[in-house]
């Protein structure tokens, strides 16, 4: 008697289609490897300068509540906790000037801070948008305000634009941004 081949075909793939199938895909995914390393790097570079982009503006608002804080000491007391919180982000964003910043700074550094401060307060009127800080202690606030909000929304709209972490920082420093113009709107302190 003899062995005829089985008149049903081999169940499942042959072993060249399967060798095909690996080779192809060793090939696709050899290709675009290095096009996600590509997308991968060129996230984390604007991720990275978003990054150092919200130190440096954490680290100016900062500045400005200083100039406003040594223009009216008045103010001082209200606007330290809002600072603190401004130099706080200037470091979770990794600025370094920012901690260098913070109230507890040498006094020499204080005092300079102080007598730039109040010579560009001396030197703005209430309506000038230079930087200076204006002579009335609600226009002062009213700067900060302004300051505040122009920041928190410039963060809320770069929150689609950058990386997981990173937008969650951004979320919440804007948050906290429009916490302060409220405080420093309503917030009669």
């Amino acid at each position: 008697m003899s062995f005829s081949a089985s008149p049903r075909p081999p169940s499942g793939p042959r072993r060249r289609s399967l060798l095909a199938s690996a080779a192809g895909a060793a090939l696709l995914v050899g290709c675009s490897g290095g096009s996600e390393s590509e997308e991968r790097a060129a996230e984390r570079s604007a991720g990275d300068a978003a990054r150092a982009r919200a130190g440096k503006d954490s680290e100016a608002l900062a500045a400005r509540y200083a100039a406003v804080m040594a223009a009216h000491p008045g103010l001082a007391e209200r606007l330290r906790p809002l600072r603190e919180d401004v130099v706080r982000h200037a470091a979770a964003f990794g600025a370094s000037a920012g901690r260098t910043a913070s109230p507890g700074a040498s006094s020499t550094a204080s005092d300079a801070a102080s007598a730039s401060a109040s010579a560009s307060a001396r030197a703005a009127g209430p309506g000038d948008d230079s930087g200076g800080v204006p002579a009335d202690e609600k226009g002062a606030v009213a700067l900060l305000a302004g300051a505040e909000r122009k920041l928190a929304d410039r963060r809320a709209a770069d929150l689609l634009e950058v990386p997981g972490e990173l937008a969650r920082l951004l979320a919440s420093v804007a948050a906290a941004g429009a916490a302060h113009v409220y405080l420093l709107t309503e917030g009669d302190g």
